[in-house]
C-alpha cells in the first residue's frame, strides 16, 4: 500500500482541536444554533456522511493502517462499538456504534464511508437491438466468436436458473435462491442468452458460461473464486444514490484489477442523468457528475451510459466527470431499458473481444488492452472527440473485434522519463487515424482529490516532418461552461486512457510514442491500439439476422468513414436482375435508414451507390418467424406441424441439446412425428429452407405443456347442471385417429359407450347423451388410433335435471359460510323463503330462469333450517337442511 495516504492524513488538524477552533469563531456560533447543518468533518470522511453528520446508527466501512491499534483505540473511547473484518479485504472493517466524526479522530483511520447502502437494478422494461452496436455484424462475419470457453459473472440478485436460454451453462446455480426480480435474468440474457426460447433470446456472447454473485456487498467479489471459475468479465448493472468521490469500493476494484490483469469489470453509469452531484467539487451542477455509486469512479473499470437506437444519449443516462475530473462514462451503448442494458451489452462485447485475442494469440488479453480496443473503436456521438456525456463514444463490437483479429495493438512498459516508440504505416485514402493508450493504474487512497498514480503520456508523430499531435483532453474546472467546452489537444494528467485522432492523415510512417511522465510505482504496463477508418460497409441486416416481412420502421444500418456525401439506396430480391430504389438521396453520415420490408418470404440484398463507391449487404432473409405447432403430445409419440412457406423446398427442425438448439431433421413435409426417444428433448423449433439457405426460425415450443394434450385439447360439458347432456371435444389432430366415442360411467364402475364417430369429422366435435339419467353422471371421451391404441380424456361430471318438476338443493349438510345452491326444473322460476325452526323468516327472494340460485350462509348459526320454494307453475316444495 502506498504511503501517500498517511502523509496526506497527517496534514489535517486533530478533529477535537478543529472543533475547538471553529467553536471560537463568531460565524460558527450562528451556524451551531441550526441543528440541520452538520458540523464539517475531515476529508477522510465520505461526502454522504459529511452531509448526514456521521450518525452512530449507521454501519460504517473503515479503512485503517493498523487493525490491532485501531481496535485498542476503539475499545478505549467506545467500548460498546462493534468492528467486524470485511472478508477478503485486509485492513478494512465494518463498524457499528460510533459515528463518522468520532472515527475521524483516530490516528489509525484512513477513510470512513457508509456500509449499508443498498444496490438496486437500473433498468426499465425495453427491447434489444444488437445492430446498434454492430453485434449482428460480428455474428455474421465471425461465426466462431460466440464467447465459448469464457465465463461472465453477473453480480446482482439471483437469476432464473430454469431459464431455457441458460441451459447447461450456469455455474454453481442455486435452485433455491429467491427470485427478487427479473432484472438479473434479463442482463444475463443480453450478455449470453442462447436463443433457445426464440431468436430474440440470443445474446451477444451466446455460448459463454454464466456465473452469479450477489450485489448485497458492494465490494469486489473474492478474486480467487472468480479466477477459479474462469471469470474474465463481471457485469454490474446496478447502482445506489448519486456519489461523486473515489471511495473504498472504487479503490478495491482498482486493486483487484491490478491483482487480476485479465479481469474486466463493467458498470452501468446509472439513470440519474438529470440530477446534480450532491457533494464534491461538482456539487449542485445539474445533469453532471451523477454516477450512481462511488465504485463506478474506479479507474480500471468501464462505466457505460445509454443511447437510444438512433445513437442519441438518453437524458437519463448518468454522466461525468468523476470527482477528480476524469472522463466518465467511458462508453455509451444502446439500451432500451436504461444503462443496465447498455452495460450488459458492453460486457458481452468484451467477451467477444477477449475471444478474438485468444484466437490470434492463444491467451486472454489484459483488461487494459480490451479497454483500449473498446474506447478506440467507439463511434463518436454527441460533442466531437471525448466528452463527459458519451465518453469516447458508442461501443462498436465489430471495430473492437477487428482490432484484435488484425493485430492492431502494441504492449509495453514504461518508467519515469522512459519513452517507448512504435511505428505504423498509414496507407493513402484513410479518412481518420485513431490511437488509444490505456493502462491499469495502481489503486489510490480513498477520498483522494487526484486518483491517478502512474501518469503516462501519448504522442503521435509523423516521421517525415516531425509534426506532433497530443491527446484530446477536457477541462475539469467545476463550472458548467468549462465542462461543456470541446476537447483540446494537450497533455492529459488525469485519465489512465488517452486518445489521439487525426483526420485525413497523409500517407506514410507515423510514430506512436508512450512516455512515462511520472511513474512512482513502476514499471507501468500499457496497451496501445490504433485504427485506420475508411470506406463504406453494411452493418444490418446480415445473413445472421434479417428483416421481418412487412415490419414497419426497421432500421437499415451502415458504417461510413469519409467526407459528407449522399448515396442511392436500393433493394433487390434474390434471383431478380433489377434494383428497386428505396431512396435516391440518403445522407451517408446518418448511418441508418428506416424501411418497411416487403410482405413476402424472400432473400435479398441492399446496396448503397455513391459516386465510385458501391457497398453491397449480405444476402439476408425477409420473412416472418416460422411458428411451430404441437398437434398432439402423447407419451409414445408427438406430432409437430407448421405452415407451408412459399418458395421453401425444405424445413429444418431443431431440438434442444445439452446447451443450445441443434439441428434434428430436415424435411420436405410440414409435419414431423417424434419418437419416444426424441420427445425427451422437449423443446423444438423449425425454419424454412429457401434456395439451400436456412431462413429464420420461430420461437421454441415446449411439447410437454399440458395444453397440448394427447390428441385431446379440451373436453368440457356445455353446462354442469342441465336438462340435456352435451360436451364439446376439441382435438389437436386427426392424424391416425380412427374413432371417437362418448362413454358414461355405470354404477358398477364400468363405462358404457353412448355414441361413436367413425371416421372423425373434424377437430371440433359436439357429443351428446340424449338418454342421460337424472342426477349426477360421469363421462369421458375415448379415442381409438389406427394402431389400436386408446386415448382417454379426463372425466367430467354433469348433473341432469329430470323432466318432472323437481328441485335440487345441495350440498346437504353444509359448512357455515359455504353457499347453498338451488337448481330448478327447466324453464322454471320460483319464490324462495328461508325459515329457522321457530318459524322466523330469514330470507325471501325470487329466482330467475336458467340460473342456479346461491344462498349465502355466513350469517347462519349451526342448526336446522327450512326452505319453502314456490314454483311459478304452482306447487310449493319444502326442503330441510343442516348447517354444521
Amino acid at each position: 500500500m502506498p504511503t501517500a495516504p498517511r502523509r496526506r492524513a497527517a496534514r489535517f488538524l486533530p478533529f477535537a482541536l478543529l472543533l475547538s477552533l471553529l467553536s471560537a469563531a463568531p460565524s460558527f456560533q450562528v451556524e451551531a444554533q441550526n441543528p440541520a447543518r452538520p458540523v464539517p468533518l475531515p476529508a477522510r470522511v465520505a461526502p454522504e456522511l459529511q452531509r448526514a453528520g456521521g450518525s452512530e446508527l449507521r454501519a460504517l466501512r473503515v479503512s485503517v493502517t493498523n487493525e490491532t491499534a485501531f481496535r485498542q483505540w476503539l475499545g478505549g473511547i467506545r467500548p460498546g462499538a462493534v468492528a467486524e473484518v470485511e472478508p477478503r479485504h485486509p485492513k478494512m472493517l465494518r463498524v457499528r456504534g460510533i459515528g463518522a466524526a468520532a472515527l475521524a479522530e483516530s490516528p489509525w483511520v484512513l477513510f470512513v464511508q457508509g456500509a449499508d447502502r443498498k444496490a438496486r437494478p437500473e433498468r426499465e422494461l425495453g427491447g434489444l437491438d444488437l445492430g446498434a452496436n454492430k453485434v449482428t455484424a460480428v455474428h455474421a462475419r465471425y461465426p466462431t466468436l460466440t464467447g465459448q470457453g469464457l465465463t461472465v459473472s453477473v453480480k446482482e440478485s439471483p437469476l432464473d436458473v430454469a431459464d431455457l436460454d441458460f441451459r447447461g451453462r450456469l455455474l454453481e446455480a442455486d435452485p433455491l435462491a429467491p427470485l427478487l426480480n427479473s432484472h438479473s435474468t434479463t442482463m444475463a440474457t443480453i450478455i449470453a442468452g442462447a436463443g433457445n426460447s426464440s431468436p430474440d433470446g440470443r445474446g451477444v456472447a451466446w455460448r459463454a458460461r454464466i456465473a452469479q454473485s450477489s450485489y448485497d456487498n458492494l465490494l469486489p467479489d473474492d478474486g480467487v473464486q472468480l479466477a477459479a471459475r474462469g471469470v474474465s468479465v463481471q457485469n454490474h448493472s446496478y447502482g445506489v444514490e448519486v456519489e461523486n468521490f473515489y471511495g473504498l469500493e472504487a479503490r478495491a476494484y482498482d486493486q483487484q484489477a491490478r491483482q487480476y490483469p485479465t479481469l474486466l469489470h463493467v458498470f452501468s453509469s446509472g439513470n440519474s442523468g438529470q440530477r446534480p452531484a450532491p457533494a464534491g467539487p461538482y456539487a449542485g451542477l445539474d445533469s453532471l457528475a451523477n454516477l450512481t455509486g462511488e465504485f463506478k469512479n474506479a479507474k480500471n473499470t468501464l462505466s457505460v451510459g445509454v443511447t437510444d437506437a438512433l445513437g442519441s444519449v438518453n437524458p437519463l443516462s448518468s454522466r461525468g466527470p468523476a470527482a477528480d475530473g476524469r472522463i466518465k462514462p467511458e462508453l455509451v451503448a444502446f439500451g432500451d431499458g436504461g444503462s443496465s442494458d447498455a452495460a450488459a451489452l458492453v460486457s458481452g462485447i468484451s467477451l467477444l473481444v477477449q475471444q478474438a485475442h485468444q484466437q490470434r494469440r492463444g491467451t486472454l488479453p489484459t483488461a487494459a488492452l480490451v479497454r483500449a480496443a473498446l474506447l478506440n473503436s467507439a463511434d463518436d456521438v454527441g460533442r466531437p472527440q471525448v466528452d463527459f456525456v458519451a465518453g469516447y463514444g458508442q461501443a462498436d463490437a465489430l471495430g473492437a473485434v477487428q482490432t484484435m483479429l488484425d493485430g492492431r495493438f502494441m504492449e509495453g512498459t514504461a518508467t519515469t522519463g522512459q519513452e517507448r516508440v512504435f511505428s505504423i504505416t498509414v496507407p493513402a485514402g484513410v479518412h481518420r487515424l485513431k490511437i488509444t493508450l490505456a493502462w491499469t493504474d495502481p489503486e489510490a487512497a480513498a477520498g483522494t482529490a487526484t486518483a491517478l498514480i502512474n501518469d503516462l503520456d501519448l504522442t503521435l508523430r509523423r516521421t517525415a516532418t516531425s509534426q506532433q499531435w497530443l491527446p484530446w483532453t477536457l477541462s475539469a474546472y467545476p463550472h458548467r461552461d468549462s465542462l461543456a467546452r470541446p476537447a483540446r489537444r494537450r497533455p492529459n494528467h488525469r485519465d489512465n486512457a488517452e486518445q489521439i485522432t487525426l483526420d485525413a492523415p497523409v500517407a506514410g510512417t507515423y510514430e506512436l510514442r508512450v512516455r512515462g511522465f511520472a511513474v512512482p510505482q513502476g514499471p507501468q504496463a500499457f496497451s496501445v491500439v490504433y485504427e485506420l477508418e475508411s470506406g463504406l460497409y453494411w452493418v444490418a441486416p446480415t445473413k445472421a439476422r434479417g428483416l421481418e416481412a412487412a415490419g414497419a420502421g426497421q432500421l437499415l444500418r451502415w458504417q461510413w468513414a469519409g467526407p459528407a456525401t449522399t448515396a442511392r439506396l436500393e433493394y433487390k430480391p434474390a434471383g431478380q436482375a433489377a434494383w428497386m430504389v428505396l431512396s435516391a438521396n440518403v445522407n451517408l453520415a446518418d448511418k441508418l435508414y428506416r424501411w418497411t420490408a416487403p410482405n413476402a418470404t424472400q432473400s435479398g440484398q441492399l446496396r448503397l451507390v455513391a459516386a465510385a463507391t458501391t457497398a453491397l449487404s449480405d444476402t439476408f432473409f425477409v420473412a416472418r418467424p416460422l411458428a411451430l405447432a404441437v398437434a398432439y403430445s402423447c407419451p409414445q409419440e408427438a406430432l409437430l406441424t407448421w405452415r407451408r412457406v412459399p418458395g421453401a423446398t425444405q424445413y429444418q427442425v431443431y431440438a434442444l441439446g445439452a446447451t443450445h438448439l441443434e439441428p434434428l431433421r430436415r424435411l420436405t413435409d410440414t409435419t414431423l412425428l417424434l419418437t419416444t426417444a426424441e420427445i425427451t428433448a422437449r423443446y423444438f423449433a423449425v425454419a424454412p429452407v429457401l434456395s439451400g439457405r436456412v431462413g429464420p426460425r420461430g420461437a421454441s415450443e415446449d411439447i410437454l405443456q399440458e395444453n397440448h394434450g394427447c390428441y385431446v385439447r379440451s373436453f368440457t360439458p356445455r353446462l354442469l347442471v342441465t336438462d340435456s347432456v352435451r360436451f364439446d371435444l376439441t382435438l389437436g389432430s386427426v392424424y391416425r385417429l380412427q374413432a371417437v366415442a362418448l362413454e358414461r360411467r355405470q354404477p358398477d364402475g364400468s363405462f358404457l359407450e353412448i355414441l361413436s364417430l367413425n371416421p372423425v369429422p373434424g377437430l371440433a366435435l359436439e357429443l351428446a347423451d340424449p338418454a342421460a339419467p337424472a342426477g349426477y353422471s360421469q363421462y369421458r371421451a375415448r379415442l381409438t388410433l389406427s394402431s389400436g391404441a386408446v386415448v382417454y380424456s379426463q372425466p367430467e361430471r354433469v348433473f341432469r335435471v329430470s323432466e318432472a318438476p323437481e328441485v335440487l338443493v345441495y350440498p346437504v349438510p353444509l359448512v357455515a359460510g359455504e353457499p347453498l345452491r338451488i337448481v330448478l326444473p327447466p324453464n322454471e322460476t320460483a319464490d324462495v323463503r328461508l325459515f329457522d325452526l321457530t318459524g322466523r323468516l330469514l330470507l325471501a327472494e325470487a329466482t330467475k330462469v336458467g340460473v342456479i340460485k346461491r344462498i349465502a350462509t355466513g350469517a347462519l348459526r349451526p342448526g336446522t333450517y327450512l326452505l319453502r320454494i314456490r314454483l311459478h307453475s304452482g306447487p310449493e316444495i319444502t326442503r330441510r337442511f343442516t348447517v354444521l
